[in-house]
């Protein structure tokens, strides 16, 4: 019998109705998450990566709203439930690291009222076991002194130390799946690698799934099993995260992947991918890349499937890079 995927992600479609039109900000996108494995969402600014958690988390605000798809969080359509039983699985369950810690932190409360009322409220369990978890987490993810400073307010941290506290409050109660929304952006590299470790550690001990939603493929290239790439509100390739860096299909994870300085050459210009993301308020017929992509054709007019160019390898192209992957194999 296999075993149901902590998160299957089913012809999500989140739009926005706005008075200048509708906003296809999630347009028909579809992922697994299994237990105990990490997916990297990546892709630019406005391509629908972190619409997609918050659709997961079911914080989609007017006026946007899921218009078409399943979310099955352990086979549990969460697009169903009503706001109160999402209410018991989030930050219970199911929990998101936001990219701005204030978000998740009240400024004039103290950390340790915070963290022991977010145990509290899904556990019952005595105030002193809730205060040596609270204490726990903010050691795991490097906080010094941490029974100092679970008397801190907010305002008492750097902006580094806030966002090191959202992140512990997320793994208090071990969640099934935490979906992360650049939540190490802010950090320097040497906290950020220590709570990609911890992180990792606790995707592998505990089981717990995470969506790693990011612009950086460094990270993405250390902590994720698999990847999906985001252009315009769609999946433009999925796959195992070391083949798909290696040898991308779709052009434009070529592009991404080109433009990380460390690949160019010193001296040499920066490789860029040219012109600008497109407003997805007035999204062409066909291939939304096609007007930066150097391999457009006229058959590009037509929108390409999801198609497997290669086994569990996906890509949304009428022209990938095949001849990479051969080359690389």
């Amino acid at each position: 019998m296999t075993e149901v995927p902590t998160l299957e992600v089913r012809n999500l479609r989140t739009h926005f109705f706005t008075r200048a039109g509708v906003v296809k900000a999630v347009d028909d996108v579809s992922f697994t998450v299994p237990r105990g494995k990490v997916l990297g969402l990546v892709g630019e600014s406005g391509s629908g990566k972190s619409v997609t958690g918050f659709s997961v988390m079911g914080l989609v605000d007017p006026p946007g709203r899921i218009v078409s798809g399943q979310i099955l969080f352990k086979g549990q359509d969460l697009t169903q439930l009503s706001d109160e039983e999402m209410r018991q699985l989030r930050g219970n369950r199911i929990a998101m690291i936001f990219q701005d810690p204030m978000m998740t932190l009240n400024p004039v409360l103290r950390v340790d009222t915070q963290m022991i009322e977010t145990v509290l409220a899904h556990e019952k369990v005595p105030e002193e076991e809730a205060r040596r978890r609270a204490r726990d987490a903010l050691g795991m993810v490097g906080i010094p002194s941490p029974d100092e400073r679970l008397k801190s307010y907010p305002h008492q941290f750097s902006g580094g130390m806030r966002q090191r506290v959202a992140i512990a409050i997320a793994l208090l109660h071990r969640p099934d799946l935490i979906v992360a929304d650049e939540p190490t952006t802010a950090l320097d590299v040497t906290i950020q690698g220590q709570i990609l470790a911890e992180v990792q550690k606790l995707a592998a001990t505990t089981g717990t799934s995470l969506i790693w939603i990011t612009h950086d493929l460094s990270v993405v290239a250390g902590l994720a099993d698999d990847i999906a790439v985001m252009y315009a509100g769609k999946i433009v390739e999925q796959g195992d995260v070391g083949e798909v860096l290696d040898s991308p299909l779709h052009p434009y994870t070529h592009g991404l992947i080109g433009s990380v300085p460390s690949r160019n050459r010193r001296g040499e210009p920066l490789r860029q991918i040219p012109g600008m993301t497109p407003s997805l308020l007035s999204l062409a017929p066909g291939c939304a890349f096609r007007a930066r992509c150097p391999r457009a054709a006229d058959d590009c007019g037509v929108m390409p499937e999801l198609s497997e160019w290669r086994p569990a390898r996906l890509a949304r192209c009428h022209h990938p890079h095949l001849e990479t992957a051969e080359q690389a194999a």
